[in-house]
């Protein structure tokens, strides 16, 4: 009787018990553990031990990094509800992403050892907002309902509006408040968009919504694309597609450099991420509609991206940071061109071109902020006029961003960001999408005059100065980084065979 009175109460109550799979969750929260265990730290130690919290940091990303090893042979997945799919889902998509988003913050975190003694910044804070951010991009890949990804992608939003307005000047504060508001915006259009889609299917699982969607009686359908327009609207934002861009100039300049080259990298993987999984997965049934939307942002994005950048005096402050802000304007335009040809091919195949192109130019464009926050320690202005003659100056540096600005143009010897833009060319082109590829070979053939004009004065003879040396930790990280650049020009087949797999 108390066994039937129990059943009754609880009809399926075995299957709220579950097992955890730690294994397949181990990289976001080893993250996540790291930034709890840095702000403890940040509390109990002395100040002249504080110095240890920048290793611990890049301690625990390494070890989120090891951790995506165990996930290399097969799909695993976890909090799972019968009936209803799962919510963390680690995949090949998944552990890509995860691999760029963890990468790029250990990247970012040996920039910053130097940044943060230079600057002055609140180590504890800085380091444990880092890692908070890191996990949450490392969440966000592998998250398979609409929840979990907006809140993994508020965790990565969220501590950098603080690491932007660490520098507490008034250019840092007014940057912060220019993301903060507009992000903020972003989110609660999205939000209502969630909202929507929720309302008009009653699942928030990305492959029930798509089912949904499929089945719709025509009362809830206009709700249904109000919702999927919203909510693509809100991802815009997080890839600073045109007309979402505006923050991104203004927040780049005030942040500190090595906060710039992570927003530029990891929170637009992120952003990618998310807009993959939505579009993709949960928005399957509408693949030609938003296929076209993405297609038209992609095509403006780039366009407006490198007009900007076309501008950008070289006398001006901060003009050097501005100018990678507006290429990764244009660099999130490509990046859009192979999930606009998903939605054509109705397939998620093309996916991998982004993925491919994105750790291409994560590596590439981090490397470009490393010699960016090289310069700015002796010429804090950080115009593009401070680069002539840099090659006299520090020979290391001067080669590795002309390497770095080689890879972003597409020219030889930057092999690898050749290759890269041939991959996305050829997911538009076999998607039907001609008249996108045409707008972007025009935009690849305009960026070549800005990084080629930057690279003529890092080896134009400039007034003579003392050469300039690098920290060991911010020396080191360009050396990897731009080792990491020449491997794959000499072996683009390492990366550009994430093309050839299936990512779901």
């Amino acid at each position: 009787m108390g066994t039937h009175l129990m059943d009754l109460a609880l009809p399926h109550a075995g299957s709220l018990i579950q097992s955890v799979d730690w294994v397949a969750i181990a990289p976001p929260l080893i993250a996540a553990a790291a930034a709890l265990l840095v702000l403890l730290a940040d509390l109990l130690l002395p100040e002249a031990r504080k110095r240890l919290l920048g290793p611990l940091t890049v301690l625990g990303l390494v070890g989120s990094l090891v951790a995506l090893l165990p996930l290399t042979g097969r799909t695993r997945s976890t909090f799972c509800f019968p009936g209803a799919g799962c919510s963390y889902t680690a995949d090949h998509f998944a552990l890509a992403f995860q691999l760029l988003a963890l990468g790029g913050a250990l990247i970012a975190a040996l920039l910053s050892l130097s940044t943060v003694a230079d600057d002055r910044l609140p180590a504890g804070e800085y380091w444990f907002l880092l890692l908070s951010s890191a996990a949450g991009a490392a969440l966000l890949p592998a998250a398979r309902d609409l929840a979990t990804l907006v809140v993994a992608l508020e965790v990565v939003s969220l501590p950098s509006f603080a690491l932007v307005a660490l520098k507490r000047d008034a250019r840092g504060g007014e940057a912060a408040l220019k993301f903060f508001l507009s992000s903020v915006t972003a989110t609660a259009v999205m939000l209502l968009g969630v909202g929507f889609l929720y309302a008009a299917t009653g699942s928030l699982q990305l492959d029930a919504v798509a089912h949904g969607l499929t089945q719709l009686p025509g009362r809830l359908k206009p709700l249904a694309e109000a919702g999927a327009m919203l909510a693509l609207v809100g991802f815009a934002f997080k890839v600073a597609a045109v007309p979402f861009h505006f923050w991104v100039p203004d927040t780049y300049a005030g942040a500190p450099i090595p906060v710039a080259g992570y927003l530029s990298v990891v929170g637009k993987a992120a952003g990618f991420a998310g807009l993959a999984l939505v579009t993709s997965i949960g928005l399957r049934p509408y693949g030609h509609t938003w296929g076209l939307l993405l297609a038209v942002l992609a095509a403006v994005t780039m366009t407006a991206g490198n007009t900007a950048a076309l501008r950008q005096r070289s006398d001006s402050a901060q003009g050097a940071v501005r100018l990678l802000a507006w290429s990764s304007v244009a660099q999130a335009g490509y990046l859009l061109v192979p999930l606009a040809a998903a939605g054509y091919a109705g397939t998620p195949h093309p996916l991998g071109a982004t993925l491919a192109y994105a750790l291409i130019y994560g590596l590439v464009n981090l490397g470009a902020f490393g010699v960016a926050a090289l310069v700015a320690r002796t010429s804090p202005a950080n115009r593009l006029d401070d680069y002539r003659g840099l090659f006299a100056r520090n020979r290391g540096a001067a080669l590795a961003l002309a390497f770095f600005l080689l890879c972003l143009a597409g020219l030889p010897p930057g092999v690898v960001g050749l290759f890269g833009k041939v991959v996305v060319f050829q997911a538009a082109v076999n998607a039907g999408l001609g008249w996108l590829a045409v707008i972007m070979a025009v935009n690849v053939v305009i960026a070549l005059y800005y990084y080629l004009l930057w690279l003529a004065k890092l080896f134009a003879p400039g007034q003579a100065v003392e050469p300039t040396r690098a920290p060991a930790p911010l020396a080191a990280t360009l050396g990897l980084t731009a080792a990491g650049a020449v491997v794959l020009s000499v072996a683009p087949q390492l990366v550009l065979q994430v093309v050839s797999g299936s990512l779901f």
